[in-house]
């Protein structure tokens, strides 16, 4: 079977849940997921939000993932190429048994360049454990000044790689999040064994890992290449053809293949439309969707992100917003939240000149306002390439 870019596009909508049916809860959209990209909070919650069910009542909230991250329902920590993700706790040991090797590697000149020694990682592990036992969970200012009064030093980059240090290696993990005088959520750090159930069951081997990795990877994200999977997990090609081996033996039937453009690419063998009309779904009108720019949509892939058309991720240009506007999947312009006591402001930047009010897009736009607006509990009006609304200074 091959497939046609729409296809493709669709069927990558909908593996990612970011079309209906939805997940019943951000757990469960997580769950799916593995891990999603999180190092800008305010937005990485939406990423959440948007692969939860339409039909979920009451509608899923911004609270409600706090709530989750505080309780450590969802745990937000280093992993992977390393960058922050968000996990779920049940998934987070095994995960990080596989990646802490390849993340300690990829760290490793920057240990040297910032003098983390074995002994110095060892003993700033046994500080930082100490300091947030027993549910005293610690700000990363609060960290660094338990760690000056042992005698290690603590700042900057320094104290960041011994942060991301004990993150990897199982010392800490997200505690409850506190608000700073501004009201913005700050990250604290838990200790991994208070946060992280233990297994009841031995740990799996590193095959059955790297088979349970490809599996969730290619069921939530397909179609997609070996590339692609080894781009977003800091694995090897070789580990994730050697876990998608492994997985399609234990599961002959759970994922599916198929040839784009030469390169194999693989996919959820039940995902909806997965046979020869791959997600093709009838079209009711434009669909907007406004994504992060570390999105999983986009950071998903790496050798095949070109089928959503557009650069991102980029670094704001002259003032641009960097965050992403979808349009029946395909990039299709930029936008940003300002949150503001009583307002959210979007400025929502588009490439077509269609969406003025009266056009067919003018109402995809606006129903990506609203919802945005429901899931902020805030009143979201869009702002127009900038423009400051009526009072604003």
């Amino acid at each position: 079977m091959d497939m046609e870019p729409d296809a493709v596009v669709r069927q990558r909508l909908s593996s990612q849940l970011l079309r209906e049916p939805g997940a019943p809860s951000p757990e469960a959209a997580l769950r799916n997921l593995l891990a999603v990209q999180a190092q800008e909070f305010p937005y990485a919650r939406w990423s959440l939000a948007q692969r939860v069910s339409r039909s979920v009542d009451p509608p899923l909230t911004a609270a409600d993932i706090e709530d989750a991250v505080a309780d450590g329902r969802i745990l937000r920590t280093h992993i992977l190429r390393p960058t922050w993700h968000f996990v779920h706790r049940d998934d987070l040991r095994w995960l990080s048994a596989l990646s802490a090797p390849r993340l300690h590697q990829a760290n490793a000149a920057t240990y040297r360049l910032t003098g983390i020694d074995a002994a110095t990682a060892t003993r700033a592990g046994e500080v930082l454990a100490g300091a947030v036992a027993g549910g005293n969970h610690l700000t990363r200012e609060q960290l660094a000044a338990r760690l000056q009064a042992a005698g290690i030093g603590a700042s900057g980059l320094r104290l960041a790689y011994i942060i991301m240090h004990a993150e990897v290696s199982g010392v800490l993990v997200s505690g409850t999040p506190v608000r700073s005088r501004g009201g913005a959520l700050k990250q604290t750090y838990a200790l991994f064994d208070e946060r992280v159930p233990a297994r009841r069951q031995p740990a799996p081997a590193r095959e059955e890992a790297l088979a349970e990795l490809a599996f969730r990877y290619f069921s939530s994200r397909g179609p997609a290449t070996a590339k692609d999977c080894a781009g977003w997990s800091g694995l090897t090609v070789t580990d994730v053809r050697k876990g998608l081996q492994v997985s399609r033996e234990a599961r002959p039937n759970a994922l599916a293949a198929t040839v784009i453009d030469g390169v194999e690419h693989y996919f959820a063998a039940d995902q909806p439309g997965s046979g020869t009309q791959a997600g093709r779904t009838t079209v009711q009108g434009p669909r907007v969707d406004l994504i992060q720019c570390y999105d999983e949509y986009i950071m998903g892939y790496s050798a095949t992100r070109h089928y959503m058309g557009g650069g991102a991720p980029a670094f704001p240009f002259e003032g641009q917003p960097m965050h992403v506007v979808l349009l029946d999947g395909r990039m299709a312009g930029s936008w940003r939240h300002t949150l503001l006591p009583g307002r959210c402001e979007l400025d929502i930047r588009l490439t077509s000149s269609d969406d003025r009010r009266g056009f067919q897009l003018a109402g995809a736009v606006q129903e990506a306002v609203d919802r945005y607006g429901a899931f902020t509990g805030l009143p979201a009006v869009r702002v127009h390439y900038g423009a400051k609304l009526e009072g604003h200074t």
